[in-house]
């Protein structure tokens, strides 16, 4: 059985992604495979290529062919060269550039915007704080209020409560007391 190393086309339309894969030559494209020894994302900048080093070798070792496409990027990342003896083994993959910390960025962003602002553009006028009205202080009791001063304002409340403070009025009736009172003076019809 003839073994090759080719590419199996994976991803979206026009959004390439391949696995490099071992698998028999008959089989179709991207048909059932041996063995999966790297990928290849030609779409990133640089292209990632990531290959199974230990993998590749043995493969080549036992009498894989590559494609023309897996020999290429076998040898972007030297294992062609490691193959065949020839010179040049470490590659010439190149290695993306590591990605900032989002969150650094972002304080440095904020941190600039901050230093740079304009004093007419950052200054706001603060709003007046709200006062509370002189009446609310005086209905709320306070606690500073002598415990006497509370006791003789109870007793006060709770006479008036029981009888008329003075002599000729009346004491003052709830609404169904009066509305009881008004209906026994009108005669029935």
């Amino acid at each position: 059985m003839a073994v090759k190393i080719k590419l199996k086309r994976m991803g979206k339309m026009r959004n390439a992604q391949y696995r490099i894969v071992v698998a028999d030559a008959r089989t179709k494209r991207d048909g059932r495979a041996i063995e999966e020894i790297g990928t290849y994302q030609p779409k990133q900048d640089p292209s990632l290529i990531v290959v199974d080093s230990e993998r590749a070798q043995y493969w080549l070792g036992v009498g894989a062919q590559p494609t023309e496409a897996v020999a290429a990027i076998l040898r972007v990342t030297g294992d062609w060269q490691r193959f065949t003896g020839a010179e040049g083994a470490e590659g010439s993959l190149q290695v993306a550039a590591p990605k900032p910390d989002k969150v650094a960025v972002f304080e440095a962003a904020a941190k600039e915007t901050f230093v740079e602002a304009k004093p007419a553009a950052r200054a706001k006028p603060k709003a007046e704080p709200v006062a509370e009205p002189a009446d609310a202080a005086a209905q709320a009791p306070s606690e500073e209020t002598p415990t006497a001063e509370v006791a003789e304002a109870t007793q006060v409340e709770v006479a008036a409560e029981d009888g008329p403070a003075e002599a000729g009025t009346e004491p003052a009736t709830s609404e169904d007391e009066t509305a009881a009172a008004g209906q026994a003076d009108q005669p029935e019809a």
